[in-house]
């Protein structure tokens, strides 16, 4: 039991160590000064299911205090989260997600750049139904801000605690409580570009009851953020492309911009005739040859991608959450917490690439212009004669230009468009989750505690998505003829039958109302995740040691978990020109049981003030994996009361979730790669030139050109496959974490310094291998058989060349590895300036992280891929707080801070660029936050996001971590600019 110094000793050193706001750590440290305690309240800390009376846990934990998510003022925990260098880039969120095909606008976080996989979100020290199903990555969106009273960031291996996934750390959000009154908060904001709207209503009342042993409290809230586009952005307006990435190849060059750089697919069409090319000009005239971008003599005939893109998905929003608990005996209490959140977002990009590719596969999508059939001879009885005609809809040029390339004596042509006339693609997508949790804890005898919960939750997606077309009504609408009454009609009777219009595409808007209708197939896409667990923990002291009292921890937990992903048969099918996804289903469960221990070694002695030795294993049997089991040990030593050392060796583990074993193969479009044979020539000597010309396309490109050249559409058509492995095991992290907190007393009394070293290197990781890596292998890489993964066209096949990339696929396997190592520090400081003289109270904390080492190891025996220092992971990242409060005025000013980054080693390389030769600067950003409170009743308050509207590192399109349509890194840097809000907090 602690003395009341002591206490507060703890308190403070704990507060420093979690790294909470000032604000929080001067009223907890008044409140345990002021009051002499007899017995105290034993606590759990992330990291660990032992109570303990003492705050500093094993475990280095980083906290973020409700004080901290008021002044930040933002309607998604995301925003905040990301301001902490520990978090890396995001695999989801509203500024990077506007072409992914499901799950768009969720938001999701990074631990140590390891992967949001790794990452384990609880709410509560308990777990959260996934945001997107098939993974266990947990959507912030449906977690209330308001409704948080902290949360704790540990990072490092925890799974020995809190089970899979946990490999990088963990984030514990801890909801509040207990709550009387009523709390109201209404704000408003848009950014200095007069878009990115945000309006955010919230509200929280809770009741207690007259016995004072129940509590009811209910939260509520509304938030809408608006879209922000493309084209009103200055940098990405429109279409542009790194010179050096696309031409030169020269490190100078990567960040100049070539503009416009737009699309080869336009909306009048482009038409492939034998050796000549046709469209339409901007007055609607027929023209013959093609310029994507235009010259000083001819206007572009390209398409401006960006005029329909989206930087920041539109997100509305309704959050619903209530907890009630009741004390049904003496220490026991019997709780129920819940949450609804139901979400829309739309997404927005530019209208369908469409060539008769996806309508012709088996002649290189050659589309027949001529068509025959065969009628009765008057002349010769019982004789037929061969009648051709030719489609009334072309223009009679194209017709006499036009050659049969397949042999049957008809005319062919080959066509891309852009569908602008059928409509832009994107999706609506309603998304609702539901969590429930209940169940009971309490003391059983004095120092021992239980406590027993089952849970549920549930996320629900259902999107309807358009721009798309069904390619066999579109092939049967292309096919026309003379209708014999000086009209034209769908050549097949059945279609005509099933109410089939003919598709006129030559020129712009030129669609009737009447075939959009019939060639148009709106996508749909209905999701389904569902999670099922109980479980119980057991902790107490069992006997007692000179040094204090052993305290041991144990308990179980069953878990159920299942993912449905479906989109409409044409979609799996591929029949609508769009990516083929099929369907994907899978569910596990798994049965755990834990145990815990924390031995005191010494204390109250000279240099060990104390010493304890805890650890902790967990074995778990999961139905696809089989069993796997995880560990921690962790040595505590304070030689004296201001300062304590902690070492830490952790195994963690992680199942594969329900994508990574049971996905089909679903098609994407990768980007920023670099093909090894462009350049080759016949006389280059080499493995990759050897290899490249093996390819025949390859070398008929090569003899056709001199060497092996690509074109726009090649660079922008590369397509390819993900699969899942059912076969899949367990991936194994290993780490150590190294650190001290020293809370001095005397002349630095107002300081908490906090240091952690953390290593950890994760063993057959599940990863999808590189596709680069892959390319990079195969051509003199010296792995032939990652040859099978690549497809290039044998000739060319309309705007794209013999040998161009038309494919690279890529599987799940556990082949890979991950590492990553650096240094955390955090310094909190809090002073009353009265000590100076002056009015107030100036509090400040710094989070700084040195990132040393990280690497990805793609296959065993690979070189390592380094992306410390890289864009996404740069070396120094540090996030500073102030805050000065006089009166009834408080200002807090928050700085982010990101160091300089490269560019991706591997995409270097295949410049023969060296690691660290082209880069981007240090980017700094700053938020304001002025409040009024004259009274306790309300609160005034207005702010500034990215105050000094700092741009973006230039991102642009063909650089490795490019956000499309953004023009920088969207789930690094800031694509949307300054923004201002103001609001007003009532509580009565």
């Amino acid at each position: 039991m602690y003395t009341n110094n002591k206490l507060s000793k703890a308190v403070r050193l704990a507060i420093a160590f979690g790294a909470v706001s000032a604000t929080a750590f001067t009223a907890s440290v008044n409140a345990a000064e002021e009051e002499e305690v007899a017995k105290v309240e034993r606590i759990e800390v992330t990291g660990s299911r032992l109570r303990s009376t003492d705050l500093q846990g094993f475990s280095p934990v980083q906290v973020i205090d409700g004080s901290d998510i008021d002044t930040s003022s933002v309607a998604n925990i995301q925003e905040l989260l990301l301001k902490n260098p520990a978090f890396g880039a995001p695999a989801i969120s509203r500024t990077n997600s506007n072409f992914s095909t499901s799950s768009a606008g969720a938001s999701t976080v990074d631990l140590r750049n390891l992967g949001t996989a790794r990452t384990l979100v609880l709410v509560n020290g308990r777990r959260y139904v996934t945001g997107v199903p098939g993974s266990m990555a947990v959507d912030l969106n449906t977690i209330p801000a308001q409704f948080i009273e902290r949360i704790e960031i540990m990072t490092g291996g925890a799974s020995a605690v809190y089970g899979s996934d946990a490999v990088a750390g963990v984030v514990n959000i801890i909801l509040k409580k207990e709550f009387e009154g009523i709390e109201f908060d209404v704000q408003y904001g848009e950014s200095s570009e007069g878009d990115a709207e945000e309006t955010q209503i919230q509200f929280t009342t809770g009741v207690t009851s007259a016995n004072g042993k129940g509590n009811v409290m209910i939260h509520g809230s509304y938030t809408d953020q608006g879209a922000v586009y493309s084209k009103d952005r200055a940098r990405s307006a429109v279409d542009i492309a790194s010179t050096g990435a696309y031409f030169t190849g020269l490190p100078e060059d990567m960040f100049d911009v070539t503009s416009p750089y737009l699309s080869s697919y336009a909306p009048q069409g482009r038409f492939f005739t034998g050796d000549t090319q046709y469209t339409y000009n901007s007055a609607g005239e027929l023209v013959e040859g093609w310029s994507t971008n235009g010259s000083d003599t001819r206007e572009a005939n390209g398409f401006n991608r960006n005029g329909a893109r989206t930087i920041a998905i539109p997100t509305e929003r309704y959050l619903f959450a209530g907890r009630g608990s009741y004390e049904f005996a003496d220490g026991w209490t019997s709780f129920i917490e819940g949450t609804y959140a139901s979400s829309q977002t739309t997404t927005q990009l530019e209208p369908f690439p469409f060539d008769t590719e996806s309508l012709y596969p088996n002649s290189g999508g050659q589309m027949p212009i001529e068509f025959e059939s065969f009628v009765a001879d008057p002349l010769n009885p019982g004789s037929y004669v061969r009648n051709v005609v030719v489609n009334p809809l072309v223009p009679q040029p194209i017709v006499d230009a036009a050659t049969d390339t397949d042999g049957d004596g008809l005319r062919d042509i080959f066509f891309s468009r852009r569908l602008a006339d059928v409509a832009n693609r994107g999706n609506v997508a309603d998304r609702d989750t539901f969590r429930v949790v209940g169940g009971v804890e309490g003391e059983i005898t004095d120092g021992w505690y239980a406590d027993a919960y089952f849970g549920y939750g549930q996320t629900k997606e259902s999107q309807v998505s358009s721009g798309q077309v069904n390619v066999l009504n579109f092939r049967s609408a292309l096919e026309v003829i003379p209708d014999g009454q000086g009209g034209y009609m769908c050549r097949d009777a059945t279609a005509r039958a099933q109410g089939c219009v003919p598709a006129n595409v030559y020129g712009a808007n030129t669609l009737s109302d009447e075939a959009v209708t019939y060639i148009a197939a709106p996508g749909l896409l209905a999701t389904f995740a569902s999670q099922k667990y109980a479980g119980f923990n057991l902790s107490g002291e069992v006997f007692e040691l000179p040094a204090g009292m052993v305290g041991v921890a144990f308990g179980g937990e069953y878990r159920e978990e299942f993912a449905r992903s479906e989109f409409d048969p044409l979609q799996q099918a591929g029949l609508n020109a769009g990516n083929a996804i099929p369907r994907t289903e899978g569910e596990f469960d798994v049965t755990e049981f834990y145990t815990e221990v924390n031995v005191p070694l010494l204390a109250d002695m000279f240099m060990a003030d104390q010493l304890n030795l805890r650890g902790a294993v967990r074995a778990s049997d999961y139905s696809t994996v089989g069993s796997t089991t995880s560990w921690n040990v962790a040595l505590d030593w304070a030689p004296i009361p201001e300062l304590r050392f902690r070492a830490i060796r952790a195994q963690s583990v992680r199942a594969p979730n329900v994508d990574e074993l049971y996905s089909p193969p679903s098609q994407t479009f990768p980007t920023g790669l670099t093909d090894p044979c462009v350049g080759i020539t016949n006389a280059s000597t080499g493995a990759v030139a050897e290899a490249c010309r093996a390819a025949p396309g390859v070398q008929a490109n090569i003899d056709a050109n001199g060497s092996f050249t690509q074109n726009q559409s090649d660079v922008q058509g590369i397509s390819g496959y993900n699969r899942g492995n059912p076969n899949l095991d367990v991936e194994k992290g290993k780490s150590w974490t190294l650190g001290f907190t020293y809370s001095p007393e005397g002349f630095l009394s107002d300081f908490d310094f906090n240091v952690d070293y953390f290593d950890i290197e994760i063993e057959d990781a599940i990863v999808s291998t590189p596709r680069q890596f892959i390319l990079d292998q195969c051509y003199g890489g010296g792995d032939a058989s990652l040859c099978d993964f690549i497809t290039r066209r044998p000739t060319a096949q309309g705007a794209n060349s013999a040998g161009s990339l038309e494919y690279i696929d890529s599987g799940v396997t556990n082949s890979g590895g991950f590492a990553t190592e650096g240094i955390d520090f955090v310094i909190t400081y809090g002073k009353n300036l009265e000590d100076f003289d002056l009015a107030g109270r100036f509090n400040a904390r710094l989070s700084y992280t040195r990132l040393l080492d990280g690497y990805s190891i793609p296959l065993p025996g690979s070189d390592k891929d380094v992306f410390a220092g890289e864009v996404g992971a740069a070396e120094d990242k540090f996030f500073l707080t102030m805050g000065y409060e006089i009166g009834d005025f408080s200002i807090s000013w928050n700085t982010t801070f990101i160091g300089h980054s490269y560019l991706d080693d591997q995409f270097l390389s295949g410049y023969d660029l060296a690691p660290e030769s082209v880069g981007v600067g240090a980017v700094t950003y700053h938020d304001i936050n002025l409040s009024y409170k004259p009274s306790d009743s309300y609160e005034l308050y207005v702010g500034l996001q990215n105050a000094f509207d700092k741009e973006p590192a230039p991102i642009i399109t063909g650089l490795p971590g490019n956000s499309t349509g953004t023009e920088t890194d969207a789930s690094v840097y800031d694509p949307i600019g300054r923004r201002m809000y103001a609001g007003v907090r009532m509580k009565f």
